[in-house]
């Protein structure tokens, strides 16, 4: 497997796939990563010399990546708990942060539905008469 800033992208895909494996990567970047490279993104990451990769490892130096920008995002959202904006109320409850319906879903955000009811026991219930 070919590595790149420390990630494993996968062998059998084309680069420009491949890419995306890297956190922060996506479609268009990994087209404007190949094109700044000037590695043709239809290659198999395997098929890539040295040389290649190295350009590519330069191109991607330019870009936030991987744990510098996980770390970014957790202070914005730390920053956003500690200044009570919306936002950072909604990440402290564990609800939906961009504004969607909670009504009916919003199921990743809150967990497995939770029952809320009268719970009786076998011997509390009154005999039928």
């Amino acid at each position: 497997m070919a590595r790149l800033i420390g990630v494993e992208v996968p062998d059998q895909k084309k680069i420009g796939i491949a890419l995306r494996y890297i956190y922060g990567i996506g479609p268009t970047t990994a087209r404007q990563v190949c094109t700044t490279a000037t590695v043709d993104p239809n290659v198999r990451a395997k098929d890539l010399n040295d040389e290649q990769l190295a350009h590519l490892t330069t191109a991607l130096q330019s870009y936030r990546i991987e744990g510098d920008l996980r770390r970014e995002i957790q202070t914005n959202i730390k920053r956003k708990m500690s200044i009570n904006c919306y936002q950072g109320i909604r990440h402290k409850k564990g609800l939906p942060v961009h504004g969607q319906r909670t009504s009916t879903n919003a199921r990743t955000r809150k967990g497995p539905r939770k029952t809320v009811g009268v719970q009786r026991s076998k011997e509390t219930k009154a005999p039928r008469v």
